[in-house]
């Protein structure tokens, strides 16, 4: 149906139900793995623009990583700048997938929000 880019984590029961998902609507997937590739500052402030919703909704909060760096705490003190290159550094760290096609994009997988942002 339409060409898509899905930043995933190929260990990721998630990511694996939103691929079988997105495939399932016949969608074709470039697939990236988040962990080995993660996107870049620039990517990932163009992705958080496009998908409308607040910076802080893209950090993997139940992340092994994000509990050790405390970020919970720390995320209320840091810039835009300083907390989209955090997420840059570390794949990891990112809520995941993230599927856009150019113009839109999801974070995360429901699949009632995948039907409404992806479906036929």
């Amino acid at each position: 149906m339409s060409n898509m880019t899905a930043y995933l984590y190929p260990k990721c029961g998630t990511c694996r139900k939103a691929k079988s998902w997105l495939v399932g609507q016949e969608h074709q997937l470039e697939e990236i793995n988040i962990a080995e590739q993660p996107p870049s500052k620039e990517e990932l402030e163009r992705l958080w623009k496009l998908s409308g919703v607040e910076l802080k909704k893209i950090f993997n909060t139940s992340g092994n990583k994000y509990k050790e760096l405390g970020l919970k705490d720390k995320l209320a003190t840091m810039s835009e700048e300083e907390q989209l290159a955090l997420l840059a550094s570390d794949g990891m760290l990112i809520k995941r997938p993230i599927v856009t096609n150019g113009t839109k994009v999801t974070i995360g997988f429901k699949e009632d929000s995948f039907a409404e942002v992806w479906g036929k």
